[in-house]
């Protein structure tokens, strides 16, 4: 992102969540609160991008439901006591869209964008050109190409990614994103 790149109120965030908003359960999925941790300075990331954003929504594949580990009942839990734990530090999460199916062909399964037309249809306002994804896997970033979406990867090694045209931006964390967008609308 340049200098002079500025979001405001008609600007759309799209966050993938784990690995982005929670720790990541390698070869495993968060089934209860209990197994969600947020990942370190994500909550206060999404506090500060919530005077940002007209909008922010969480899109996240959860093929966990499709086979049968979560129920539907069990994962709007998790995600209810997500955002109420968000709310509480004054950030806000608008809509989570999720992806029961466990096939990449279903289309809401990202890369697909079968749940940022749901995101549509549900805001109207939204405009994919004026939208930025955040994730971290390269499905996320194949999602925000198809829609025509600023795409941001997030990843410890950031060296590792440097060279893919699928990804517009690299950061370490979503905090270290939030610092960055907040100090580049200072200039």
């Amino acid at each position: 992102m340049t200098k002079n790149f500025k979001t405001d109120k008609s600007w759309t965030l799209f966050l993938d969540r784990d690995g982005v908003i929670n720790e990541k359960r390698e070869n495993d999925y968060v089934k209860t609160w209990d197994e969600f941790v947020f990942i370190n300075g994500s909550v206060s990331a999404i506090t500060a991008l919530t005077n940002l954003f007209g909008r922010i929504i969480v899109v996240t594949n959860q093929s966990c439901v499709g086979r049968g580990i979560v129920s539907e009942v069990e994962l709007h839990s998790i995600h209810d006591k997500m955002v109420h734990e968000i709310n509480l530090f004054g950030g806000r999460i608008d809509k989570i869209f999720f992806c029961p199916e466990e096939s990449d062909r279903a289309d809401c399964r990202k890369p697909n964008s079968g749940m940022a037309m749901k995101a549509k249809l549900f805001y109207p306002e939204i405009d994919f050109n004026k939208s930025i994804v955040i994730g971290d896997s390269l499905s996320d970033m194949l999602f925000g190409k198809i829609t025509g979406m600023v795409r941001v990867f997030i990843s410890a090694n950031v060296c590792e990614h440097t060279s893919s045209e699928d990804i517009d931006f690299i950061f370490p964390s979503l905090l270290a994103f939030s610092h960055f967008l907040i100090e580049s609308r200072g200039h």
